[in-house]
């Protein structure tokens, strides 16, 4: 079903620090691909990335954004993987929502141009 932590932090040994984005790029990005795409599954996954980047950008008194960073979005994906593999199970809720938010973390590694080395 979902690679578990250890899977990701193994496969991504060869990238820049261990970095697991590539990887999640190429597992969940071909989602986002095609014209086959469901608009539903897009804005689910744009809302995702919202809170993602409210999540990782708010910082300081005046919650001002400031540039996503590698680590914490790496940091970010790894810790959901971790909380996804403690539950122990993922009903269809658990699944649509790692799905959704696995897909915003590529969407947003891309946009950003995390994924370079």
């Amino acid at each position: 079903m979902f690679a578990t932590p250890d899977e990701f932090r193994r496969r991504s040994a060869q990238q820049p620090a261990g970095c697991p984005l590539p990887w999640i790029a190429a597992a969940f990005g071909p989602r986002l691909a095609g014209p086959a795409v469901e608009p539903g599954f897009v804005a689910a996954v744009d809302q995702h990335a919202t809170a993602v980047r409210e999540l990782l950008y708010a910082q300081g008194p005046e919650l001002l954004p400031r540039r996503l960073d590698r680590t914490e979005l790496s940091d970010y994906a790894l810790g959901l993987l971790d909380a996804l593999s403690e539950s122990g199970r993922l009903d269809r809720a658990a699944y649509d929502y790692a799905v959704h938010r696995l897909t915003a973390v590529c969407w947003l590694a891309r946009e950003h141009g995390l994924l370079a080395p």
